[in-house]
């Protein structure tokens, strides 16, 4: 009877503790969490970019929002750096004996210097974009453009730091705890953030900034503070460094690296795509107020967490990486169902639920893919793995925001003109339209992934990296 209590104990501890038990002798769970503060610190900037900072300048500085646009796109046209910074990760030369250490280092000092002048960068500039737009401008474009190189520099080399650390059977767990906390991290900044910025000011403006600047320096230093072993023969500075062709022709002879990055691709589009529409659609369909519009975002960030913890149950269970995916890909299929026939139905509840399943799709998704690409490369290359990983999700995800947003203002404009069936005169004809298309896109995401869904883990061909050597810096 006591075996049976306790057996169950520990069943339900493993549902509401997902990852509990991701920790091992070689990679406690204390070490794990601080590692994984770097992600908090990126899911911080990632509000500040597309929430608070995006509100602030809209409403209370009064930017076009055009040029608004154009500064935030700055750090999406720089993702597919994220391949090289990879490749120079594998590679780097350092009497120290550090690779990853370096690039986080200097990822964290292009944080910290883009938000220390953002506040002001954005003043100038809402005072005097009229006048001189295009000099007004230059100094928030180069913040932003800093600030986005930073995030894209220590997410790589973080993730490529976590695959050299991780035991080969605990790599997805690991990676979904890394999620949970850029999620966390996004949620918690949110808050903060909000509170902080309620009663603006130029001055509150320029404090709370540039405290996140100090923020982001404290924990990004905190996580990668002796966590990487140092290796003086693996970095020494007249070790040859191979060409990225190299490199890039060494990761894809490891397996099916052309057909993961056309799932990633279409993948990240398929869920990125409605992004920037959630909030207008609640708000014009289903008469959402502003509350309600609110509430998406938390309904989608606790179907994220549902979904790290089911990723870790489902791969437990012998489900492989691109079967992880996909599962997210059908999983996703059926909220934009939902989203869509919330229209008809009028039922802001059944656009709830939408919402909240595409969280728990999105969170398998991005754990598959990412767990296949760090499992294909050995510890030579993650930098790369991760770097291609990060360069196509990025850049697909914002180029599918672009044309979602656009979509879903021409698709009325032209029923307007009488080059559409009036149907698409409904409130919800563009958006509609841009959600249709997002089914179609993780439908086609599943025909590359399902050959390699169908494997157990371990049955493939890909050999597991080899253990990470050397002493601790």
């Amino acid at each position: 009877m006591t075996d049976t209590a306790e057996s169950w104990r520990s069943r339900i501890r493993q549902l509401a503790l997902p990852f509990a038990q991701v920790g091992t002798e070689e990679l406690p769970m204390g070490q794990i969490l601080r590692l994984s503060l770097f992600q908090v610190t990126v899911g911080m900037m990632y509000v500040l970019f597309t929430g608070t900072l995006n509100r602030v300048m809209i409403y209370e500085l009064e930017i076009p929002a055009s040029l608004l646009g154009a500064v935030l796109a700055l750090p999406v046209v720089f993702a597919p750096l994220r391949l090289v910074i990879g490749h120079r990760s594998d590679h780097h030369r350092s009497a120290l004996g550090w690779r990853r250490v370096p690039y986080l280092w200097t990822g964290t000092l292009l944080m910290f210097g883009g938000l220390a002048v953002m506040p002001f960068a954005l003043l100038v500039q809402a005072e005097y974009a009229a006048d001189a737009p295009l000099v007004a401008s230059l100094g928030a474009a180069f913040a932003f453009l800093f600030s986005g190189l930073g995030i894209h520099m220590t997410q790589t080399a973080g993730l490529a730091l976590t695959n050299d650390l991780a035991p080969a059977g605990k790599l997805p767990q690991v990676v979904g705890v890394m999620y949970v906390m850029l999620l966390l991290g996004m949620v918690i900044s949110t808050g903060i953030l909000y509170l902080l910025l309620s009663d603006f000011s130029h001055e509150r403006l320029v404090r709370v900034v540039q405290g996140a600047a100090l923020v982001v320096w404290a924990l990004n230093v905190i996580a990668l503070w002796r966590q990487e072993p140092r290796n003086p023969e693996r970095s020494r500075v007249d070790r040859p460094r191979p060409s990225f062709r190299e490199s890039w022709q060494g990761f894809a002879e490891r397996g099916p690296v052309a057909r993961l990055l056309v799932v990633i691709g279409i993948g990240a589009a398929g869920f990125g795509m409605q992004d920037i529409i959630i909030e207008p659609y609640g708000a014009a369909v289903l008469g959402l107020e502003v509350a309600g519009t609110t509430l998406l975002t938390g309904l989608w960030a606790i179907g994220m967490l549902v979904g790290f913890g089911i990723a870790k149950l489902v791969m437990e269970r012998g489900v492989n990486a691109y079967g992880v995916a996909s599962i997210g890909t059908l999983i996703g299929v059926v909220a934009f169902s939902l989203v869509i026939a919330a229209a008809p139905l009028g039922s802001p509840t059944v656009f709830r639920v939408g919402q909240f399943i595409i969280g728990i799709g999105g969170a398998l998704f991005y754990v598959g893919t990412l767990a296949a690409a760090m499992q294909m490369a050995t510890r030579e290359q993650s930098g790369v793995a991760i770097g291609a990983w990060g360069a196509v999700q990025a850049s697909a995800l914002g180029i599918a925001l672009a044309i979602g947003a656009g979509l879903s203002e021409l698709v009325p404009t032209l029923a307007q003109a009488g080059q559409l069936p009036e149907m698409f005169l409904h409130p919800a004809g563009g958006y509609s339209v841009v959600y249709a298309i997002e089914i179609v896109l993780l439908l086609a995401m599943v025909v590359p992934a399902w050959p390699l869904a169908r494997f157990r883990q371990g049955e493939s061909d890909i050999a597991p990296p080899s253990a990470p050597s050397g002493e601790m810096g």
